[in-house]
């Protein structure tokens, strides 16, 4: 049994690069030394912890660099894509929060799981490619792309990206892994970037999991995790302190607390871009209605305040 109380905090890839203009590793360390000294202090204040994560610029870096280095060595497929960067983002974070921990005194186990997600080969997202991947770039460049075969699309006013299918997850394969980790006392990372993307093929007492072109959303994962782990707080962490709706217009309403019914009813109107807030949305509502627990949305540096109450929104059902 996974002990009370205990939060998942999903953490958005951009939140891991604090200035786009310095997206190269060492400051991207200091993204991370900064982001988990707000998960140490929910450690400190006695919440067990899972740790997911975003990691789209960084799949856009590995995939910036097969482009640039083509003619000299194979390109790496998407799946690996995904599972390097779980990897390398996952010791950041388990680095980083352990030395965090320990110079706090606080003696906890920090690992990192390389985590597979079922989807469905027959899932209609992979007839219409629509996940994000990469940098963003003006329409120019996204149009050079579209040329070599790349599926593109404008991102919620932000500029252009490349496109994969995005099929629902089904399940977390290393889950009971990280349920065991968790209830023996471990800190866990896991499903970074939404997992890696594997269908499944059985036959009769032999299963077969294979990995496939696409990209899961990281939240939709991350709730699903959630969900099956019975996860007390589920928490997005992005790049705001609170949900709003009319956002960026005069009469901007930041949300403290609501339930699921007024977020079904604000996604109805269209007050969530389907690039940026609406997938966040979608994930908490989930999860709200089915565990009946509570879920949090808000910035890695308002998450204490936030669970005071003070800031970030609450959703209820």
């Amino acid at each position: 049994m996974i002990m009370s109380p205990t939060a998942l905090v999903a953490i958005g890839g951009n939140s891991l690069i604090l200035n786009p203009k310095q997206p190269d590793v060492p400051h991207q360390w200091d993204a991370v030394r900064e982001t988990v000294r707000h998960l140490a202090d929910m450690v400190q204040a006695g919440w067990n912890l899972v740790v997911t994560h975003g990691n789209g610029p960084q799949v856009g870096y590995i995939l910036r660099r097969n482009e640039l280095a083509s003619h000299e060595v194979h390109p790496t497929p998407l799946d690996l894509i995904v599972a390097d960067t779980q990897g390398a983002i996952g010791y950041m974070l388990q680095q980083a929060l352990g030395n965090e921990l320990f110079s706090r005194g606080i003696y906890r186990p920090v690992v990192s799981v390389v985590t597979q997600v079922v989807v469905s080969a027959s899932d209609p997202a992979f007839e219409k490619p629509n996940k994000p991947v990469g940098s963003f770039m003006d329409e120019a460049k996204a149009r050079e792309f579209e040329a070599q075969g790349w599926s593109v699309m404008e991102d919620a006013g932000r500029g252009w990206r490349r496109v994969v299918a995005s099929p629902m997850p089904l399940r977390t394969v290393e889950e009971d892994s990280i349920r065991t980790l968790v209830s023996h006392g471990a800190i866990v990372i896991a499903a970074g970037g939404g997992g890696i993307p594997v269908v499944e093929n059985s036959k009769g007492e032999l299963r077969e999991l294979k990995g496939v072109y696409a990209v899961i959303d990281k939240d939709r994962a991350s709730a699903l995790l959630a969900k099956n782990l019975n996860i007390d707080l589920f928490m997005i962490s992005t790049g705001v302190d609170q949900v709003s709706i009319n956002f960026n217009k005069p009469d901007q309403v930041n949300l403290l607390n609501t339930t699921v019914a007024e977020m079904e009813r604000y996604m109805t109107e269209g007050h969530f871009a389907p690039g940026s807030m609406k997938p966040k949305i979608e994930a908490v509502v989930d999860f709200v209605k089915t565990t009946g627990n509570r879920a949090l949305v808000t910035s890695p540096f308002s998450i204490a305040r936030a669970l005071r109450g003070e800031t970030g929104t609450r959703i209820d059902k």
